[in-house]
């Protein structure tokens, strides 16, 4: 039930609630039959991690994106953060250049962000967040909500055989494509 997914994919479950609001992204991509498809992180420091992760999202589908916000940003992290709008306009640019494509992005404030409140097809995330996925699925199960496909994506690692991560970069170990530094 909470397992990753191969990347097989089934055909979802047609959604039993109506979303009333009229420019709601997610009741758009809803009637619009799109498979809808959430994400969510910090991306301080996009790199060939964040860019796989985001590849994956929309070859599945319509992508939401939780973007944590500065507060969240600050607990998760021991180092200092690029405010919610860089974050926010950096992840955008990518997307608009990568994919063509305006991006749904949302503030979160916790883990959950907006995935208690809306149904989607898949989430896609890291072996750093695959246990995320797993919370949120087994809190949907308590509300008696649709389980969200996980699928779990690789680390993308740097020469040296590591994850690439916004850590490793901010501390001047890798760049963003993960070559070595030091």
């Amino acid at each position: 039930m909470f397992t990753k997914s191969s990347s097989k994919k089934h055909p979802s479950t047609p959604c039993q609630k109506k979303v009333r609001k009229k420019n709601n992204p997610i009741r758009n991509a809803i009637s619009n039959g799109a498979r809808k498809v959430v994400i969510g992180g910090t991306f301080d420091i996009l790199h060939k991690g964040h860019e796989a992760l985001l590849r994956r999202a929309f070859g599945l589908g319509k992508v939401f994106i939780g973007l944590t916000s500065d507060k969240m940003a600050r607990k998760l992290r021991d180092r200092k953060v690029k405010s919610f709008e860089e974050r926010k306009k950096e992840l955008r640019n990518f997307i608009l250049k990568e994919f063509k494509t305006k991006p749904k992005i949302f503030e979160i404030e916790d883990n959950f962000g907006f995935t208690l409140k809306r149904d989607f097809d898949y989430i896609v995330v890291s072996p750093e967040t695959y246990q995320n996925a797993v919370e949120i699925n087994k809190e949907r199960l308590k509300r008696k909500k649709k389980l969200i496909e996980i699928v779990e994506i690789d680390f993308i690692l740097a020469e040296d055989g590591k994850p690439i991560s916004a850590e490793r970069i901010a501390k001047g170990e890798i760049d963003r494509e993960g070559k070595l530094l030091k």
